[in-house]
């Protein structure tokens, strides 16, 4: 079946790269004409493991197009895709920013030749779909076309995994005919009977929020028993692995840390509370989450100041990891932009190491020292911190690491190392709802 996709933005591009690769013709179309251009080179512009070799591959078997014109690949597709960007919030009001969307409706509208099935694929707000059909038919009266909601749950790091083999796939569909169609381009996974949840569209909007909102609730909650195992002198990740085990709780998103970040739940819990005030509900533990969530960030500056005597003005400090997770280069609401903004404030001089994100970060803090790796981070600094839990700072050369720095104050705030073992090689260790070791403890 050929497709068209909206946007080679992140979901974009992995969403028609994996349409691709299920065998059909694909066309990403984007008005970036430099973007376009490098895709069509092969040369892909995020991080995202695996999916430099899946564009290469289609291109060269013919499934996969880049263009930055409509047609003919939107009015040959059976299914348009609207993938562009949602940006946090419109200001103001702080609600989502649809302008991308409803552009993006207008601009395919006059292209449709016969019925098309229009899928919005960003993460757009309840009643998004009812809008994006009034423009289309507003821009083109004759059209003949179904919309219809496909929220994606792609998580970075692990998106074509994630797109080829995910716990579910929601459809909001209006017609037994948009059913049939979206049916029909997934069809690979109903034959590894993936589970399926078809509903109206206006559920399948609220989906996405609901899930990403819950998520972000276990990860506020667990950062909150972490603060309290501090003060008590419990272990954080005992207490973790305890509930996790217990089959209705689960042991995902459930690992104390500096916060969440990233595209998904800043934006899309601010959008919910936004959803629900122009409904007239209260959301009180969406509103609460976002609070632990602020707080946690300001919570990890302060254990950081701690570590390095109470004071970080003058101070050296050594940070490793600066994208919100690993195996992505994306800064977007990261816990790192908080933290070494504030740090860098009240007189501190960074030094940082990341494997993919260090570009992005400069280009909002140029101010920072960016090493080519953690031990010239660490060279003279009064301490590490360990901010993102990349795989190769889970092995480090912990001697190596104690040598470089001016003091050995280690500030894990992702609980990678164990506790007994820092102290044992020197170390003043500091982590996250587990208690601080000092040497002589």
């Amino acid at each position: 079946m050929k497709i068209a996709m909206i946007g080679t933005g992140y979901v974009g591009l992995v969403t028609g790269v994996c349409f691709a690769e299920f065998g059909h013709e694909v066309t990403c179309i984007d008005t970036d004409a430099a973007k376009i251009a490098r895709l069509q080179k092969g040369e892909i512009p995020i991080y995202e493991p695996g999916l430099d070799a899946m564009v290469l591959k289609n291109i060269q078997a013919g499934r996969l197009l880049f263009s930055t014109d409509y047609a003919p690949g939107v009015p040959e597709a059976k299914v348009v895709f609207i993938a562009v960007g949602t940006p946090a919030s419109r200001r103001g009001d702080g609600y989502a920013d649809l302008s991308y969307v409803y552009e993006a409706a207008r601009q395919i509208a006059p292209h449709f030749k016969d019925y098309t099935v229009v899928v919005n694929k960003s993460t757009v707000p309840v009643g998004t779909a009812r809008q994006v059909a009034r423009v289309i038919s507003e821009t083109n009266p004759t059209a003949s076309f179904d919309v219809a909601s496909n929220p994606e749950f792609l998580r970075e790091g692990a998106a074509i995994r994630d797109f080829m083999h995910p716990d579910r796939v929601v459809l909001g569909v209006d017609s037994e005919r948009a059913e049939e169609v979206l049916k029909t381009i997934y069809r690979p996974l109903y034959l590894i009977e993936v589970p399926f949840v078809i509903t109206n569209i206006e559920t399948a909007e609220l989906t996405k929020y609901a899930a990403n909102a819950f998520l972000a609730a276990k990860i506020s909650f667990i950062n909150e028993v972490a603060n309290l195992c501090e003060e008590i002198g419990a272990d954080v990740q005992d207490v973790a692995r305890g509930i996790g085990l217990d089959g209705r709780i689960g042991k995902k998103f459930l690992h104390a840390g500096p916060g969440y970040g990233g595209s998904c739940f800043p934006k899309d819990t601010q959008a919910l509370l936004r959803i629900a005030q122009e409904h007239g509900v209260a959301c009180r533990i969406v509103e609460a989450v976002v609070e632990v969530n602020a707080a946690q960030k300001a919570r990890m500056v302060r254990k950081i100041r701690q570590a390095v005597g109470g004071n970080e003005a003058g101070k050296t400090i050594a940070v490793l990891g600066l994208s919100f997770k690993p195996e992505t280069d994306d800064i977007r609401d990261a816990p790192s932009l908080t933290i070494l903004s504030t740090l860098t404030e009240h007189g501190a001089a960074i030094r940082a190491h990341d494997p993919q994100a260090m570009e992005e970060m400069e280009k909002v803090l140029p101010g920072v020292k960016y090493c080519t790796n953690p031990y010239e981070a660490c060279q003279g600094a009064d301490c590490v911190v360990l901010l993102t839990e990349w795989n190769e700072y889970r092995a480090l050369d912990l001697l190596r690491i104690r040598s470089a720095l001016k003091e050995p104050v280690f500030v894990d705030l992702r609980n990678v190392y164990r506790p007994n073992a820092m102290r044992q090689l020197g170390f003043e260790y500091f982590s996250v709802g587990r208690a601080a070791m000092r040497k002589g403890q």
